[in-house]
């Protein structure tokens, strides 16, 4: 039977796609939390009267404009966030963009709840602390992105040992095919094209410039507990085959289907089972499906998130926080396209190595890399 939620990141575009399926499923839904106490936020709370309503920021003025709009109790701050991950018995759909979200992927798995990961940042950032909250409490990640969800739907029932590759499915994102001069005056409004997803605007630029999949080896270094050297990435603009495996014999599974988050939040909600599709049916004939190597030339975030797994213990969280940084610059035009993945590779070089064991070690590597990011770009600007 399917657990009652708690939507974290509740306004964003894995927030309100989670609550459409969660209607479509009949579950229940305990709390919602959002960043900000907006219009949007304040209509969902009225759509769900009986779910705790939670806002991590806002000024006073803002909360108690919104507290009057919503007409019941609203609980305030990043810790309301967390406790809402705590409540018991419950599957925690963690939708919050950024770091900020790993708190929160923390404190379901220490509660033991099931935790539907769309905050791929916990895993990047703070990937040895999450994977042993989840090995010492009995949580459960189910992954939410595409292709993620993939690879644990092709790896449900198989032997790990039996595991030779795993392969990342990238669409290449709106400038595949373009030369690296070319890219040096697209604007923010170009890299927000996304040819097949419609996604937050930064990840949509993370993948325009391949962070975004570079984010993503590191996640799955750590879900699938698989070395960084039998995890490639193969674009294929289609965004149809949404990741595969190889196996040690030679056989490959692939996960294929249309480009709709809300076949695998469905899968994180419902798993084991799978319910009626919350999608039209999908035909596979008169479909081209194509795949070709990411061209590291022109989209060096790749190799360079590769380095920062390789690598380990804060290099990771750096890489995410300097990446968060330079996309924001970039789309306030305070950085040039190109120099996202610059100043993220310098972050990287600035900021001392050290071991992750705790969230606070993971959160201090953040902050230092941010810093250092803002620096950088400003002394360049």
């Amino acid at each position: 039977m399917t657990q009652d939620v708690v939507v974290l990141g509740a306004t964003g575009s894995i927030g309100t796609q989670t609550l459409e399926v969660v209607a479509k499923l009949g579950v229940g839904v305990i709390a919602l939390a959002a960043r900000s106490p907006s219009d949007k936020f304040a209509a969902l709370a009225a759509e769900h009267p009986s779910a705790r309503v939670i806002v991590a920021g806002g000024s006073s003025e803002e909360r108690d404009d919104f507290r009057r709009h919503v007409g019941r109790s609203v609980e305030f701050g990043s810790d309301a966030v967390t406790d809402a991950a705590r409540i018991s018995g419950v599957t925690v759909v963690n939708g919050i963009v950024g770091a900020a979200g790993l708190r929160a992927t923390v404190a379901a798995l220490e509660t033991g709840n099931r935790v539907a990961l769309a905050n791929k940042e916990s895993l990047v950032a703070g990937g040895p602390v999450v994977i042993k909250a989840q090995s010492e409490h009995g949580g459960r990640l189910i992954p939410v992105d595409s292709e993620h969800s993939a690879l644990f739907q092709c790896l449900v029932g198989e032997d790990e040992k039996s595991v030779s590759r795993l392969i990342l499915t990238a669409s290449g994102g709106p400038f595949r095919g373009r030369s690296r001069e070319s890219l040096a005056e697209v604007t923010p409004e170009e890299a927000l094209g996304h040819p097949t997803w419609d996604m937050g605007r930064r990840i949509s630029v993370d993948s325009a410039t391949l962070f975004n999949k570079g984010l993503e080896v590191i996640e799955a270094h750590y879900l699938f507990g698989v070395d960084y050297d039998r995890i490639e990435v193969v674009v294929h603009p289609q965004s149809i085959v949404h990741s595969a495996v190889e196996f040690v014999d030679g056989s490959w599974k692939a996960h294929l289907g249309p480009p709709d988050m809300r076949i695998p939040i469905q899968y994180a909600l419902t798993y084991p089972d799978r319910m009626e599709s919350p999608v039209a049916p999908f035909a596979l004939s008169g479909l081209s499906l194509g795949f070709e190597e990411p061209d590291r030339s022109v989209f060096p975030a790749l190799d360079i998130a590769f380095r920062a797994g390789e690598r380990g213990g804060s290099s990771p969280a750096v890489l995410n926080a300097a990446d968060e940084v330079a996309v924001e610059a970039f789309l306030q035009h305070r950085l040039g396209f190109l120099g996202i993945a610059d100043v993220v590779s310098s972050t990287l070089t600035a900021v001392p190595w050290r071991p992750v064991d705790t969230v606070d070690d993971v959160l201090e590597a953040d902050r230092e890399a941010r810093e250092t990011a803002a620096s950088l770009i400003a002394g360049a600007c």
